[in-house]
C-alpha cells in the first residue's frame, strides 16, 4: 500500500470517527456540556444484518452554517439500543466519537441483536438527548420468511414541493425503506417552488454541508428515518445534474470535477446511514451492495454514476436526448463499470431467495421518445448503454434467476413495465416509484411515450408520491401511493394503481 492512499485510508476512517490517535482529544472536552441542542438533523438507522444495525446521527445545532454550528472540539456521543420504546429493556450501550472533520457525524455498528425484530435507539451527547427512533434486524440467513412490507422513492427537490408522502410512508409502517437517488438538489437558489435552497449552488464540502442541512432538518423526512431502516444509493444530483464518471454535462476539466465529486461523496457519507465499508477515499466510495432478507428475497443495489464511460454518442455536446449510433450498443461499455458488472451477474447467478429486488435509479427498460427528428433515447441511463441491460436480462434467464423484480426512480413519474428479450416474454417487472417532490412530465406526454412503447403498462406523471411493496413467497404487489398536492404541507394520499406479479409466472398484472 503506497504512502499516499495510507493517509487517505487514515482521513477517511477519521472522517467516520472510527480511530483518533492518542492525545489527539480529552475526555474534559469530549463530554463538556453543549449550550445548544445538536440533533436538529434527528436521527436514522440502516443497513440491517440479522445480528445489527447502522445507527446514525450527526451533531448540527445550526445545520445551515457549514460546521453545523458546532465547535472544532470533539464529542463524545453516547448511544443506547433496547427493545422498547421507554428504553427501559437496554440490551446494548456504547459510546463514539463526533469529529470535526467528519462533520461530527457518527456511524455506530451495532452486532450482537436478534434477528427479524424491531428495536428502539437514542443518542446523548453534551447533556442533550436526541429522539428515539426505530430500527429492525434482518431476518436470519435462510429462515422461512412470510411477509416484507417495504417503501421506496427518489427525487425530493427541495423547492419543489413539500413532503407529505412521507406522514402516509410512515403511517404504511414498512419494514425496510429503500431511497433511490436525488437526496438533495445541486442547483442554486430559484425564485419558483414552495421553499427556498440555502446558498449556492455546492461545489466545495462546505457548500454540500450546508444543503444537506437544510434537507435534513425538514420534519417530516427525519420522522421518516427515525421509522425505520434505509437502505440508500445516490443519482446524479447528489454531486451534479447528468454526472456520470469524471464527466459533468458541461464537459468541464476532470481533474476539477473529481475534485467536486470528492467533496459531495463524502457529505453523502456523513448523512447517510451506511457502513464503514462506505468511507470515501477521495472521489471513490464504495455504494453497490446486497441485503438478504431470510430466504424470502434479496436485493441487489446499483451504482450507476461512478463507474461509467463518458456519455454515449455526444462526448462534445450536452444533449441529453441522442438519435441511435453504434456506441449505445457497444459491449464494451457497461453503466455499471466492468468490476461492479461482475459483482452483480455473480450475485444473482447465487442467489437462493425466493425474489430478487434490483433496485437502480432509472427506468431500466427501453423507452422511445418521439421528437419531430425521429425517436430517440436517453444516454443518461441504460439508453446509452444498451448492452448491460441486455446481459444483466440474460443473466436472469439463463441462471434462472428466481423472480426478478426491479425498482427504480429519476424521472418523476410512476411507470410500470415488463422487461424481456423478446417481444411478448417477460422475464423480470419494473415499478418505477414516481418522485416525492420533483415535478414530473404531464399525461398527456406519457400517453404518446405509451404509444411509442407499447411495453409499458402504466405512466403517470402529475402526482408525487411512493411505492409500497408487499412480498410474500407466492407473489409481490406494489401499489402506487400519491398525495393529492406536494404544494402543501399537509395531504391526503390514494393508491393510484396496485399490480400483482406471481411467483413463478414472469410478468405484472394489475390487481
Amino acid at each position: 500500500m503506497t504512502l499516499i492512499r495510507r493517509q487517505l485510508l487514515a482521513r477517511a476512517a477519521l472522517a467516520a470517527g472510527a480511530a483518533l490517535l492518542p492525545g489527539a482529544w480529552t475526555p474534559a472536552l469530549a463530554q463538556a456540556r453543549l449550550p445548544e441542542d445538536p440533533f436538529a438533523l434527528g436521527v436514522a438507522s440502516g443497513e440491517p444484518e440479522p445480528d445489527g444495525v447502522v445507527l446514525w446521527t450527526r451533531l448540527a445545532p445550526r445545520p445551515l452554517q457549514p460546521d453545523g454550528g458546532m465547535a472544532p472540539a470533539p464529542v463524545e456521543v453516547r448511544w443506547t439500543v433496547a427493545e422498547d420504546e421507554q428504553l427501559r429493556r437496554v440490551v446494548r450501550s456504547g459510546s463514539a466519537l463526533a469529529v470535526a472533520e467528519g462533520g461530527h457525524a457518527v456511524h455506530v455498528e451495532v452486532a450482537g441483536l436478534r434477528p427479524d425484530r424491531p428495536y428502539w435507539y437514542r443518542f446523548t451527547a453534551g447533556g442533550h438527548a436526541s429522539p428515539t427512533g426505530r430500527t429492525r434486524t434482518a431476518p436470519a440467513r435462510g429462515a422461512d420468511v412470510r411477509r416484507l412490507r417495504l417503501a421506496y422513492g427518489s427525487c425530493q427537490k427541495y423547492e419543489a414541493g413539500f413532503w407529505g408522502a412521507y406522514d402516509h410512508l410512515v403511517a404504511d409502517d414498512p419494514d425496510l425503506v429503500l431511497f433511490l437517488g436525488d437526496y438533495i438538489y445541486e442547483q442554486a437558489a430559484t425564485n419558483k417552488g414552495v421553499r427556498r435552497h440555502p446558498g449556492p449552488e455546492p461545489t466545495d464540502l462546505s457548500g454540500y454541508r450546508i444543503r444537506y442541512g437544510a434537507y435534513k432538518s425538514d420534519p417530516k423526512l427525519k420522522a421518516a428515518h427515525a421509522a425505520a431502516p434505509w437502505m440508500v444509493i445516490w443519482d446524479d444530483h447528489e454531486v451534479e445534474n447528468d454526472y456520470g464518471g469524471d464527466q459533468d454535462r458541461a464537459n468541464s476539466d476532470p481533474a476539477l470535477f473529481l475534485r467536486r465529486r470528492a467533496a459531495a461523496y463524502q457529505a453523502y457519507f456523513e448523512h447517510m446511514p451506511l457502513r464503514r465499508r462506505s468511507i470515501p477515499v477521495g472521489p471513490q466510495m464504495l455504494l453497490h451492495r446486497s441485503l438478504d432478507w431470510g430466504r424470502l428475497a434479496q436485493f441487489q443495489f446499483l451504482d450507476t454514476r461512478q463507474n461509467r464511460p463518458h456519455r454515449t454518442c455526444d462526448v462534445l455536446s450536452d444533449e441529453k436526448l441522442i438519435p441511435d449510433c453504434p456506441e449505445r450498443t457497444d459491449p464494451s461499455r457497461s453503466l455499471l463499470g466492468a468490476a461492479q458488472e461482475r459483482w452483480l451477474l455473480d450475485t444473482l447467478g447465487g442467489s437462493k431467495a425466493r425474489w430478487n429486488l434490483l433496485a437502480q435509479q432509472y427506468a431500466m427498460g427501453e423507452i422511445q421518445r418521439p421528437t419531430p427528428e425521429g425517436l430517440r433515447y436517453s444516454n443518461d441511463g441504460w439508453g446509452g448503454y444498451a448492452q448491460t441491460r441486455r446481459r444483466i436480462l440474460e443473466r436472469w434467464r439463463d441462471a434462472e434467476v428466481p423472480n426478478p423484480v426491479v425498482l427504480g426512480g429519476d424521472i418523476h413519474c410512476f411507470i410500470a413495465a415488463d422487461l424481456g428479450l423478446e417481444e411478448g416474454r417477460p422475464i423480470a417487472s419494473e415499478f418505477v416509484g414516481g418522485s416525492i417532490s420533483s415535478l414530473g412530465a404531464t399525461n398527456a406526454d406519457l400517453q404518446a411515450l405509451m404509444q411509442a412503447n407499447p411495453r409499458l403498462t402504466f405512466t403517470e406523471g402529475e402526482r408525487r408520491g411512493y411505492g409500497r411493496v408487499e412480498i410474500t413467497p407466492g407473489g409481490c404487489d406494489v401499489t402506487f401511493r400519491a398525495i393529492d398536492s406536494a404544494l402543501v404541507p399537509e395531504s391526503p394520499v390514494r393508491d393510484i394503481v396496485r399490480f400483482h406479479v406471481e411467483a413463478g409466472r414472469p410478468g405484472l398484472q394489475r390487481a
